[in-house]
């Protein structure tokens, strides 16, 4: 049995083998998920799957000034004190234990976190837009300067938000 749990610094090199499996064309230096679990660990989480205790899933994200979420393979420096939306950068699992709820059960934890902002966005790859729209994301317009640093996330690259209700 699989479960998500908080992120540590050494658990890098394993998320690092996951990203490289379902990311090979989105490549990002272990500097960037380093840098991400340091400046907000509460939005960094790892799918460990039973006694193998090995890594099989990573959940990177955190707060942004508003639609403007970093470019791949980018540092943050700092999470702006002025951060007023939500980011989930990334969320990915290994394709043998999809379809198991794993996905839904740890986005319902980072919309657990995200509930202190007024909306939550994320860059849709690899055609997912619809399987994002289950959990309230739709397609935005965006602006040229939004527009550019999508290409950096490939073709199919789609900017999506989400309304969060306010606790």
């Amino acid at each position: 049995m699989a479960a998500w749990r908080k992120m540590s610094v050494g658990d890098i090199k394993g998320l690092l083998r996951v990203a490289d499996e379902i990311h090979p064309d989105l490549p990002e230096g272990e500097h960037v998920f380093a840098e991400r679990v340091k400046l907000f660990p509460d939005g960094c989480l790892v799918l460990k799957e039973g006694d193998k205790n090995e890594i099989c899933g990573y959940a990177i994200s955190h707060p942004i000034r508003h639609r403007q979420p970093p470019a791949l393979d980018s540092l943050l420096g700092e999470i702006a004190p002025d951060a007023d939306q939500y980011y989930i950068h990334d969320l990915a699992i290994l394709p043998r234990l999809r379809g198991q709820s794993l996905a839904a059960a740890c986005i319902g934890k980072l919309l657990t976190v995200a509930q202190r902002y007024r909306t939550t966005c994320l860059v849709s790859v690899y055609g997912t837009t619809s399987f994002w729209g289950r959990f309230g994301f739709e397609r935005e317009t965006v602006d040229a300067v939004l527009s550019e640093k999508l290409r950096g996330y490939g073709e199919d690259a789609t900017y999506l938000e989400r309304q969060n209700s306010q606790v």
